[in-house]
C-alpha cells in the first residue's frame, strides 16, 4: 500500500471516486442521505473545490493504492500545530483488509514528519464504521460540533483527536 499525491491533472478523477466512494459510505445513513452527499461532493469534492482547497488553503489529496489498484484517498492540511486529516474514504471492496489503519499509520508519519504535536478530525456522528476505525487506531474523541453547511444541510460530527 501507498499514498501517492494527487496532482491537478488528477482532480477531475479525484472528483469521480470521491463521488462513487461518499455515496457508497453515506447514501444508507438516514440522517445524511444521497441528497446532502451530492450537496457536499459539489461543495467540497468537486474539481474547483480541490483547486482552491489545494492551492488557496494548504490540503494535500493523495491515492491510496493497493497493488496497482486506488482502493480510496485521504486528504490532510497542515496548521499551526497540528494535522487536520479532512477526508479517508476507502473503495467498499478493500475495507475490511487493514488498509485504512495502514493509511492512518501513514498519515501518522506525515505529521510526525512534519514534526506536529497531533492529528485531529471530524466525523459525521452517525458514521459507526468510520467511529470504530479511528478508535482502534487510537484517536480519542474530544469535541461535538454542528456545521450549518447551507443548502438546508448540517454536519453533526464529532472530533477526534490523535496526540503524537
Amino acid at each position: 500500500m501507498i499514498l501517492r499525491e494527487v496532482l491537478p491533472a488528477d482532480y477531475a478523477r479525484l472528483a469521480t471516486l470521491a463521488s462513487r466512494l461518499w455515496h457508497a459510505a453515506y447514501d444508507d445513513i438516514p440522517e445524511i442521505g444521497s441528497a446532502q452527499v451530492g450537496y457536499m461532493l459539489e461543495k467540497f469534492q468537486s474539481v474547483p473545490a480541490l483547486t482552491e482547497q489545494v492551492s488557496a488553503h494548504g490540503y494535500t489529496y493523495y491515492f491510496v493504492e493497493c497493488g496497482g489498484k486506488i482502493a480510496g484517498y485521504t486528504g490532510v492540511k497542515e496548521e499551526e500545530d497540528a494535522l487536520f486529516l479532512s477526508k479517508l474514504y476507502l473503495d467498499p471492496a478493500f475495507i475490511g483488509k487493514g488498509i485504512g489503519q495502514k493509511t492512518l499509520a501513514c498519515v501518522r508519519m506525515i505529521a510526525e514528519n512534519l514534526r506536529l504535536a497531533r492529528i485531529y478530525l471530524t466525523v459525521n456522528k452517525h458514521n459507526k464504521r468510520a467511529i470504530a476505525a479511528y478508535e482502534r487506531f487510537g484517536f480519542a474523541r474530544t469535541e461535538e460540533a454542528a456545521s450549518d453547511i447551507g443548502g438546508g444541510f448540517v454536519m453533526d460530527d464529532y472530533i477526534y483527536t490523535y496526540d503524537l
